[in-house]
């Protein structure tokens, strides 16, 4: 059996390289991969916290199954709003996209 610690110790290193990866890309595309590691961090969390508190429950493994539903949407949405903006300034760039007027 693999320790409790070291799925904190992954969750950790993927939560850091995730808001490294978004605060220091341009690319909405390399954002959205960011913004995806960090929600994995997430529901290794849940599935941890869950075998460590409540070993017999499922109620952890049924957040990490709702969370990956909302992540997918949320990817879905995310890549349909970067193709728009893609066809409309013919650029992935964030700098791109700040210079927008209403």
């Amino acid at each position: 059996m693999v320790p409790v610690q070291c799925f904190f110790v992954l969750s950790a290193l993927l939560f850091f390289i995730g808001v490294f990866g978004f605060v220091t890309r341009r690319n909405m595309i390399a954002m959205l991969v960011s913004i995806e590691l960090v929600l994995n961090a997430v529901d290794i969390n849940f599935a941890a916290f869950n075998r460590l508190l409540y070993p017999e429950a499922m109620e952890g493994m049924f957040f990490t199954l709702f969370s990956i539903g909302v992540s997918a949407a949320e990817s879905a949405v995310a890549i349909a709003i970067i193709i728009n903006a893609y066809r409309h300034f013919k650029s992935d760039s964030v700098t791109s996209i700040q210079n927008m007027k209403l």
